[in-house]
């Protein structure tokens, strides 16, 4: 009887589970900054298409409209969040608390093609204090920002080598080629991690220096490193790092 009542809670908290991970999904301004790749590969898109020759300009669209889908990326994702966040609870109470909303605000404002426009050359240096600089610095440690910023090179770097793979077929195989940049993480994310105190101190500059140890607070706790580990995750299962374009589904309907 009691194994009878635990299934039957079991099937009753599903739907639960699957309702906070999708309103986590949507909270933590995961479709918005789909979107927002979207915006900013359709303008990487338009300005290469004076520079490279027709059949590889296309072979490039064709890959990274494949690879970058948006029904597909927002299915993988979160199939990915699913998979690695058994227990979404603490991550939407953080997320649906006024600074989440705050936190989420700021990183999608970042990511908007204005001000990526605006900062194509570097974020300049911002000043802040000692107290400021720490706390920005646990952030940096707690984040997986570096690690997310060489996902997206990687990603990017996999249509290129889609593309040349197809335009010369038996220079490399697919798998090989992928290999090839997965190769190059860890000294991408020393490239980004360089300069992240400084792009952290930027995209919150409008939390207040409590608001930010709170942030950092949650970040290190044991629910936000469940949060990010699993968010990481999921980027990487949405963008399909590692992957070939060829062997990716597409997306399902209706779901």
């Amino acid at each position: 009887m009691r194994v009878l009542f635990a299934f039957v809670l079991l099937l009753c908290s599903l739907p639960a589970l699957a309702d906070d991970l999708a309103q986590l999904y949507q909270v933590a301004g995961w479709p918005q900054q789909r979107a927002h790749f979207s915006d900013a590969l359709s303008a990487a898109q338009q300005r290469y298409r004076n520079s490279l020759p027709p059949a590889v300009y296309q072979a490039l669209v064709n890959n990274s409209n494949q690879r970058f889908a948006p029904q597909a990326m927002d299915q993988r994702a979160q199939a990915g969040l699913r998979q690695n966040l058994p227990d979404p609870g603490p991550a939407l109470a953080f997320f649906q608390s006024p600074l989440g909303l705050k936190i989420t605000a700021a990183e999608v404002n970042a990511t908007h093609r204005e001000q990526l426009a605006k900062h194509a050359n570097g974020i300049p240096k911002i000043e802040a204090s000692a107290t400021r600089r720490l706390l920005i610095r646990h952030l940096a440690q707690a984040l997986p920002a570096k690690e997310a910023g060489a996902e997206v090179s990687l990603a990017l770097a996999g249509v290129a080598a889609d593309s040349l793979s197809q335009m010369i077929p038996g220079l490399l195989g697919a798998d090989q080629a992928q290999g090839l940049l997965n190769s190059q993480r860890q000294r991408l994310m020393e490239q980004i991690g360089a300069d992240l105190d400084n792009t952290l101190l930027y995209v919150y500059r409008d939390l207040s220096d409590p608001e930010l140890e709170e942030f950092a607070t949650f970040a290190e706790s044991a629910a936000g490193k469940a949060y990010y580990q699993a968010a990481l995750a999921a980027m990487r299962a949405g963008l399909a790092v590692g992957q070939s374009s060829a062997n990716l589904a597409p997306a399902q309907p209706g779901i």
